[in-house]
């Protein structure tokens, strides 16, 4: 249990550099970022904690800095990774930062520090410290995370991250005419054979063979359809390791909640399969693949909207399409809600990394 100053208030911040957390560390964070609600599947330790032991391992040096009361309630959880970051994607040269704790390779959307709201201002205060000694390079947190940053932040980029309210049901998205064209889409499939079902998330170990088959099928599919359309992709067989690691850790918890899938068929065979997390009333999209000899009946348009189908049936409130302005998105109704991007200088790293989204801003603009 963590002290507490009698006088102040303040909880003694507890720091783990592994991702060997302790049991009722694991479940107080849980339970924490339950309770927010802007917290993501990105923001469990499930999602961070695979990261750590996956890719992170290649990228740096992990902690986890913890806040307990004295009950013994975890009030603040930080994850931070120490790294570099390259200036230029063809250039050599790197400079040292902090970084959120399991974004970057990946592709984790919302990212972010889970505190309870009576912790804020002492987080914000601890985050200033450690920037006075490194610069904090923060990237795609979600925009509630803004009373968290230290002073001296610098906006470096914004990134839309486009969702669906599901709360009207699926059959009020989109126009009139695009809901007509799925539902010619879906009597074309059928008519081929192809029929759909959702997998829902593991809850124990006797569940994760199959899904960890369904991980390497829409890895294979969507490596197939990108290298048809003469596309480079990082959502490839190094990343298997990562997703079949978060099988194992959400199965664990035995909470069904983390990675489900929406699973096209014909015949026995799986011919196409979005990829994504279940998180409390919210489906997070992460990858699609399919077979492109489909793509006259409109496979992957059809696998979308058999997925939103299916989220909306559980309950869930929301389909969010995490990051990326694809045109389709938007025919079924999705309203955008941005990740930012922060820059917290210190030194020459931090100078450095100042020219280099300042350069960026202005090409862009």
């Amino acid at each position: 249990m963590a002290p507490a100053d009698a006088v102040t208030g303040a909880a003694t911040p507890v720091r783990y550099r592994s991702a060997a957390l302790p049991a009722d560390v694991l479940d107080g964070w849980r339970a924490l970022a339950a309770g927010d609600p802007d917290s993501s599947w990105f923001s469990t330790p499930e999602w961070a904690l695979s990261w750590w032991e996956t890719l992170g391992a290649k990228e740096g040096t992990g902690e986890i800095t913890v806040w307990r009361e004295p009950d013994g309630r975890v009030s603040a959880v930080v994850p931070l990774l120490r790294t570099r970051r390259r200036l230029h994607p063809r250039a050599p040269l790197a400079v040292p930062c902090l970084t959120v704790l399991g974004s970057g390779p990946g592709a984790a959307d919302h990212c972010g520090f889970t505190v309870a709201p009576e912790r804020r201002a002492e987080v914000a205060g601890w985050l200033g410290r450690r920037a006075r000694r490194t610069t904090l390079l923060l990237t795609d947190l979600d925009a509630g995370q803004t009373g968290l940053l230290p002073p001296g932040a610098a906006e470096t980029g914004r990134t839309p991250c486009p969702r669906a309210d599901l709360t009207a049901g699926p059959d009020a998205l989109g126009s009139r005419q695009f809901r007509a064209d799925l539902r010619r889409y879906g009597r074309k499939l059928a008519a081929e054979g192809i029929t759909f079902r959702w997998v829902a998330p593991a809850t124990g170990e006797d569940q994760l063979a199959e899904r960890a088959e369904l991980v390497h099928a829409v890895l294979r599919l969507h490596r197939q359809r990108r290298a048809a359309l003469g596309r480079p992709t990082t959502f490839d067989a190094a990343r298997a390791p990562l997703h079949l690691r978060l099988l194992e850790r959400a199965a664990a918890t035995g909470r069904g909640e983390g990675p489900a899938f929406l699973v096209a068929e014909r015949a026995g065979e799986v011919v196409g399969v979005l990829y994504g997390f279940r998180w409390r009333d919210t489906f997070a999209y992460y990858q699609i693949g399919w077979d492109q000899s489909w793509a006259p009946l409109r496979l992957g348009t059809a696998v979308i909207a058999e997925a939103i189908r299916a989220a909306a049936g559980q309950g869930l409130a929301t389909f969010d399409f995490l990051r990326g302005t694809e045109s389709y998105k938007y025919r079924f109704d999705a309203v955008d809600r941005e990740d930012v991007s922060w820059l917290v200088p210190h030194g020459l790293s931090g100078a450095l990394l100042g020219l280099k989204y300042r350069a960026k801003a202005a090409r862009q603009g």
